[in-house]
This record gives C-alpha cells, structure tokens and sequence, in this order.
C-alpha cells in the first residue's frame, strides 16, 4: 500500500514541477502538462491533482485548459481564470484560447 501512495505523490510532484515551468502569457493543455511531467495520456489525473491544489497557491493552474483551448472550470472559478489569462495579455475569443498563438511550449521549442 506504501507503494501506491508514494507514485501518487510522485505524480503529484511531477505535475506540479511542470506547471511552475509554463511561462506567463502561455497556457498548455491537460495532456500536454501530463506529457511534460512524464505521464503521457494522463490528462484526467492533471485534472484531478489541479482540482486538489490549495486555494492560495501560487501555481500557475489558471493556464490550463482542454485540447480546445477552451475553460473547463465550471463558474466562479471559469471567471477567475479567464481574468487571470486576459491579465497576462492572453485573448479568448468566444471562450476559446488560440492554441495556435498562445500553447507551450510550440513544436519549435520542443
């Protein structure tokens, strides 16, 4: 059981150390933080360890969206990360967030 435990926290590490590392300005996808953190297609549980985050950290969980560049949160919080995203000179249009424009790290990057 001890096992199971410590690779949850492991994840939770990883997760939370590729997060830090998105750049203002930026956002990445669920499944691209999964990526970044060595957990391909694991989206969900980014979900799940964002959802878990306490009120007051400082990570950068507004700058998470879905595959459609979209907000998955449901209200208040879909308000407070759209502020938080328009305060670092990011533009929704119709909710939507260009990925194209705005995703990190760009394949040239990589």
């Amino acid at each position: 059981m001890r096992k199971i435990k410590s690779e949850a926290n492991d994840a939770t590490s990883r997760i939370c150390l590729a997060l830090a590392q998105v750049p203002s300005g930026r956002v990445v996808t669920y499944g691209r933080l999964a990526e970044l953190a060595g957990l391909p297609r694991a989206a969900r549980l980014v979900g799940q360890t964002l959802r878990k985050l306490p009120k007051d950290t400082r990570l950068p969980w507004h700058r998470v969206l879905n595959a459609q560049g979209k907000i998955s949160l449901p209200e208040p919080g879909a308000q407070r990360q759209m502020k938080r995203l328009e305060a670092e000179g990011i533009t929704l249009m119709n909710g939507k967030v260009d990925l194209g424009i705005y995703l990190w790290p760009q394949e040239k990057e990589l």
